[in-house]
């Protein structure tokens, strides 16, 4: 395990949050749970019917007992919910039945859970998938305010550095305007995760003005938004991704950059650009790569790859403690 990862769960250890996982009829999130507790990496509660959940953990021998199980039936808030939730979906025709079936699917009782404050964040996606997440989290704590889209970044774990790769899951074809804002959520969210200072480059084709394209423009306008919403936070744009990564390459292709060649967020001009990357860095270039994190949301509620390991929920629950 890399000292990144170590580091993460210790300072994630130190804030004791409280992380829903409505995943919970899913072996490996039990084991991730127990990891979690005994780790003290968080307070992990189980979502979903008990009956099911316990049936679980007896066919793979595990003993959960210490982990809270709440059932959204059963529970004293589920009435209180579903009402909150109608009264907040109204104007798109949802009723107070039609809204108990929804806070009685886990992914939406941890997001009511969340966006009430009993939870400090949700972890999901190892059996859901990624649009049901997405769903939940949009419709329970909704979006940030500020921050025109729902999007995601990747932690790129070296051996002597981290960089964010964003948005490499969720938005195909972000406008200037959603790219900016891209990048803003991905400067907080890196720098209440690593405490490293965001130093931001958005990427093109073109560095400077070395070639003009409307990819380039758009890419070029992004930029400037971004630095009228954060005028303190470094960034640059638009810069090839050696200008952004090397400085004696950007000492040359675009001089006095304030990113100088020292980027450690790199946002990427489309889902293509960015999902290609972070694939071809994880595997030609042996990095490890944490995500995709949802981000954007009022409240973290993170999502997961069906494939994921035991390891993997681990760490973004630390990730996502890491980011209230």
């Amino acid at each position: 395990m890399s000292s990144f990862i170590n580091r993460l769960r210790e300072q994630s250890a130190l804030l004791k949050k409280r992380i829903a996982f409505p995943d919970a009829t899913d072996a490996r999130t039990l084991r991730a749970s127990l990891i979690l507790n005994d780790l003290g990496i968080c307070s992990p509660i189980l979502i979903g019917i008990r009956r099911e959940i316990e049936q679980i953990a007896v066919e793979h021998g595990l003993s959960i007992g210490q982990i809270p199980i709440v059932e959204p039936i059963n529970s004293p808030e589920f009435e209180e919910y579903a009402l909150k939730f109608a009264e907040r979906r109204a104007e798109k025709g949802m009723t107070l039945e039609q809204a108990r079936e929804y806070i009685k699917n886990p992914l939406y009782y941890a997001g009511m859970m969340a966006d009430s404050n009993v939870v400090d964040g949700c972890v999901a996606g190892s059996l859901s998938t990624t649009g049901d997440v997405l769903r939940a989290g949009i419709q329970t704590v909704g979006i940030e305010k500020g921050i025109s889209v729902v999007s995601s970044f990747f932690l790129m774990v070296f051996a002597d550095k981290i960089l964010c790769y964003t948005d490499c899951g969720v938005v195909p074809e972000p406008n200037e305007e959603q790219l900016a804002d891209i990048a803003l959520s991905a400067a907080r969210n890196f720098q209440k995760i690593t405490n490293v200072e965001p130093r931001i480059a958005f990427l093109s084709f073109s560095t400077w003005g070395s070639a003009e394209h409307p990819a380039v423009l758009k890419v070029r306008r992004a930029a400037l938004i971004f630095h009228d919403k954060a005028p303190t936070v470094i960034s640059d744009g638009e810069l090839q991704a050696d200008a952004a990564l090397i400085p004696e390459i950007a000492n040359r292709k675009a001089p006095n950059s304030a990113v100088g060649g020292n980027a450690n967020i790199l946002v990427f001009p489309d889902l293509n650009a960015g999902n290609i990357s972070y694939k071809l860095t994880e595997r030609l270039a042996g990095a490890q790569a944490l995500g995709p994190i949802i981000q954007g949301l009022n409240r973290p509620y993170c999502d997961l790859s069906r494939g994921c390991s035991v390891e993997d929920i681990v760490n973004i629950a630390a990730i996502c403690s890491l980011m209230v």
